[in-house]
This record gives structure tokens, sequence and C-alpha cells, in this order.
């Protein structure tokens, strides 16, 4: 039951953001009492908290399954984006951004285990690419992870990026190729642009 609880207020959550969806949602959504809720998640911040651990372990679980397929390290970071912004609803109102305002420890929390992870995709993918001859040699790894990461969280600022001028949609897909084009060689750029042309016309 626990965990049936934990898909459904994740469901809940990421369609409807934290904010605003009540204990008596989640029981009426699942045809439970409030009181099962309860005595799994006594208080609706613990449900959150287990919550956003939750999606973050589905997230890391298919990122893993991603890397094992052993793509392309440009077709790799796009595969990666999709599916991250498939189970997050790829939204302004994400449990990133309400998380931050309403649940500022939770969201702290969380905040470190995806620097931890995405350090550790973005470092892989950086020496893959370097011995494949796509990303150049000279790339300072450590910065250029870090930088990565900063700029993921930057255009979810809602203040610099603010909707509906700049949709998320179309400020993942930017980040992304913003990143590739400062980092590719010239065989890297061929990949990147053959990747961009095939992606827009499926």
């Amino acid at each position: 039951m626990k965990d049936q609880i934990l898909a459904k207020a994740a469901e809940m959550f990421l369609t409807l953001g934290v904010k605003s969806v009540t204990m008596d949602e989640i029981a009426s959504e699942m045809g439970i009492s409030k009181k099962t809720i309860y005595a799994h998640f006594p208080t609706k911040t613990k449900l959150i908290d287990a919550t956003a651990s939750f999606v973050f372990e589905k997230i890391s679980l298919g990122i893993e399954e991603i890397k094992e397929e052993k793509k392309d390290p440009i077709e790799e970071l796009y595969a990666i984006k999709d599916f991250a912004c498939e189970h997050l609803k790829d939204e302004k109102s994400s449990p990133q951004y309400q998380l931050q305002k309403y649940y500022p420890k939770v969201y702290s929390s969380i905040r470190k285990k995806q620097r931890k992870i995405l350090d550790e995709i973005t470092l892989q993918n950086l020496k893959k690419g370097i011995e494949k001859g796509v990303y150049r040699s000279d790339l300072p790894i450590e910065f250029t992870s870090r930088i990565y990461f900063t700029g993921i969280l930057g255009i979810k600022d809602d203040d610099l990026f603010p909707e509906p001028e700049f949709s998320s949609h179309l400020l993942t897909e930017m980040h992304l190729e913003y990143h590739l084009r400062a980092i590719v060689t010239s065989k890297g750029l061929k990949k990147l642009e053959t990747y961009l042309t095939t992606s827009s016309t499926k």
C-alpha cells in the first residue's frame, strides 16, 4: 500500500503541483481513507519528502538503463533529457519549482541528490564524448559539468524565463543544444546537426 500511495501522490503532485493537492484528494483518488495514508505518512511534508525520493529513484533507474544502452554520447544526452522531461511533466510548476518555494528543506535534500547524479552522468558523458572524438579534448570537464547543472536550474527560474514567453519544453531543448554546441568537435557538430535534423522530421 505504501508504494501505491507514493505512486498516486507522485502522479498528482507532478500533474497538479505539491501545493494544491490535499491528502483528502489523494485518498479519494485511491478509494481509501485518509487514515490509511496517515498510517504510512504522518504529515503531508513527510509524504512529499518520500514522494520526491520515490520519483528521483525512478528517474535514476531509468537513466541507468539508458546509459547501459551505450548510445552515442550526444544521443545519450537527448535520451536522458526526454526521459526526465516525460516523468517530470516538463512544467514550470514541477516539483522542483514548488518544492523550492513551499518546502525548502525537501528541495534542498533532493537538489543535493540531483547534483550528485547529474555530475556523474555529465562527467561520464563528457569523458566518453572526448574518447570518441565528438567533444573537445581540452574541455575543463569539472567546470563544464557544473555549469551544465547550473543552467538546468536556471531555466526553471520563472523570473528569468516567464511563461508563456518561454515554454519549458523549448527551454530544455535550447539549453541542451547550447551545451552541446559549446563542447563538440567538428565531428561532433556533424552528429549533432544530423540528430537535430532527424528528430525534427519525426
